[in-house]
């Protein structure tokens, strides 16, 4: 896998470029809005119409959803928070209208109540913490860091969005699933334009869908043959746990669906927060000096990094039953942007929210930067392992590293969802 890791690919600028990743999807692209969110949680918690037309950006070019709904958007911690923990009111089904979510197959991330809660209590011991650090980082993560830093070691200047930060996770969570080599990159060329019906011909989403069940098809036929220590593996090992109280095997669109979910979830949002959470440690010099100093200050920089700015500041749910919230009626089948970008900076909750500071007190309310209840990030310990691993391993190689003040200033960058910085260029030192 190291050399499909470190090669010179041109499909890394061509997956990993926040700008190009948006408008591949049909969607537009904004600086920050942080701003814009926080006005408007300041004007009112909850508001009618949906996050993007409430900060008056120009109508979407393409609409993730099949249907028009009445839309709300609520802003404030406490509103987003009970928005997430109470998903029978407030649903995941809404992803159902989502013909790209629908194209992964059986996910859970549209699942609600009983539904859910057997078919992620079924993989969630994959992802727990103790597995995070005994199984994936052990496995895929020390290896591929190492290999990405000897790669850093051979220059001067480097663009770490594309160097690591992109490179890292798709590797990974490609490693878990027992693809190799050359795979990595090109399943998820094709699992990408598989979820791109609204820019893409049909004739072509068609079949890079079917090369997605071809690659996939290959690693479960391998694996029902001679299981490896991998997620699929895991995955067909699984038992699930029926309404009647029996247990059946996964079959095989089963095991396909989570597959495409943690590939795309998992080689996506970890790139983003990465990127965020190192340009946010070298902006704040001082924060760099000292997670440098005291390792056991990266992990508490990474959560501060994913509430200061959360690489999906906003999701949907539908609204189940008609509901009062902070004086607002909701109707039954209202769609919902829960605003988490804003959340997270709700002074209500933190001081100064507007500052990026890693020693915040530990025993503040938890941000909703990985979400909260029953959907909250299956693989955030994974994914903050990537993360831990690579700021210390480049602590370790470059302890003096500093952004290049010779190289166009990055920007924070995306849609309304999956933002990210357009390059963290620095000096290796």
């Amino acid at each position: 896998m190291a050399s499909s890791l470190t090669a010179e690919d041109a499909r890394y600028a061509e997956l990993f470029d926040v700008v190009k990743e948006a408008t591949s999807h049909g969607g537009d692209v904004f600086g920050d809005l942080t701003p814009g969110m926080n006005a408007l949680r300041d004007q009112h918690p909850v508001m009618k119409g949906s996050l993007r037309e409430l900060l008056n950006l120009p109508p979407a070019p393409h609409t993730m959803y099949e249907n028009e709904r009445p839309h709300y958007t609520v802003l404030n911690y406490a509103l987003c928070n009970r928005a997430l923990r109470e998903n029978l009111l407030f649903s995941s089904e809404v992803y159902e209208e989502s013909p790209g979510v629908r194209q992964l197959g059986k996910v859970i991330l549209k699942m609600v109540g009983d539904e859910h809660q057997r078919y992620r209590k079924m993989v969630q011991p994959m992802f727990i913490r103790p597995r995070a650090i005994n199984w994936w980082r052990k496995n895929w993560i020390k290896n591929s860091v190492a290999a990405l830093l000897d790669r850093l070691q051979t220059m001067e200047k480097s663009d770490l969005n594309l160097d690591l930060c992109a490179r890292l996770p798709v590797s990974i969570v490609t490693q878990g699933m027992g693809l190799e080599g050359d795979d990595a990159l090109t399943f998820r060329v094709h699992l990408q334009k598989s979820m791109m019906a609204r820019t893409l011909p049909i004739e072509e989403v068609m079949k890079a869908s079917a090369e997605v069940q071809r690659m996939l098809k290959e690693v479960i036929t391998a694996r029902r043959a001679r299981p490896e220590d991998d997620v699929v593996s895991a995955l067909l090992a699984c038992e699930l746990e029926l309404e009647d109280g029996g247990k059946r095997p996964l079959d095989d669109d089963e095991i396909f669906a989570y597959c495409r979910l943690i590939i795309l979830a998992g080689g996506g949002t970890t790139w983003r927060q990465l990127g965020i959470t190192l340009y946010q440690l070298l902006t704040n010099y001082r924060f760099w000096e000292d997670c440098r100093d005291d390792r056991s200050l990266i992990e508490p920089a990474i959560e501060e990094g994913a509430r200061f700015m959360p690489t999906d500041p906003v999701f949907q749910r539908l609204v189940k039953e008609t509901v009062e919230l902070d004086g607002v009626t909701i109707p039954a089948g209202s769609r919902l942007d829960m605003c988490l970008g804003a959340a997270n900076r709700d002074p209500a909750v933190w001081e100064n929210p507007d500052v990026y500071d890693i020693h915040r007190p530990r025993g503040q309310q938890s941000h909703l930067g990985f979400g909260m209840g029953p959907h909250r990030c299956l693989g955030l310990e994974v994914s903050k392992q990537e993360m831990i691993v690579a700021i210390e391993g480049l602590m370790d190689r470059f302890p003096n590293m500093v952004l290049d003040p010779d190289a166009p200033q990055p920007q924070l960058l995306g849609g309304l969802e999956q933002r990210g910085m357009s390059a963290i260029p620095v000096i290796l030192k």
